[in-house]
């Protein structure tokens, strides 16, 4: 969960329909001044992004930062693969539940934390087909309930 007091510049809504999560993690992440701006600005993308341990150290894939368009030639590369600042024990466990079948390291949110461009990391399980229809027969429900409740309170 994303912590109080934060600016929450971008959330992946889509990672939670497709992964129940079974653990989070905040973790920094290491940019370049181009990408931070451009973060800032909201120019970033990582419906498909994943992380992966390589090394002893936590990468972050298939996140697209959008080049800053006021920079001079010295812009970034906006597919390059970005490193993760977590604690060693973290990486020892992530890497631990990597390792296991069908756990993914998946980019729920980014957010801005005094100042600092921070990552909310999930540990997550693929859901099958069925778990995702019960999910939205729920949400349809909670709907009808609200809107249920709205109407009878108007009478």
């Amino acid at each position: 969960m994303i912590p109080e007091g934060v600016k929450v510049i971008s959330v992946n809504r889509r990672a939670r329909f497709d992964y129940s999560v079974e653990e989070s993690f905040e973790a920094g992440i290491v940019l370049l001044g181009t990408e931070v701006k451009s973060i800032k600005d909201g120019r970033l993308s990582f419906p498909d992004g994943f992380g992966e341990v390589r090394d002893g150290a936590v990468w972050l894939r298939n996140f697209a930062v959008a080049e800053y368009p006021f920079s001079s030639i010295f812009n970034h590369d906006p597919d390059r693969p970005k490193k993760l600042l977590l604690h060693a024990q973290e990486i020892k466990r992530i890497d631990r539940r990597v390792r296991e079948k069908g756990y993914t390291l998946i980019p729920l949110a980014v957010y801005l934390k005094h100042g600092l461009i921070k990552i909310e990391l999930g540990l997550c399980k693929g859901k099958k087909l069925y778990d995702k229809r019960a999910d939205i027969k729920e949400r349809e429900l909670d709907r009808e309930l609200r809107r249920d409740f709205r109407s009878r309170g108007e009478d």
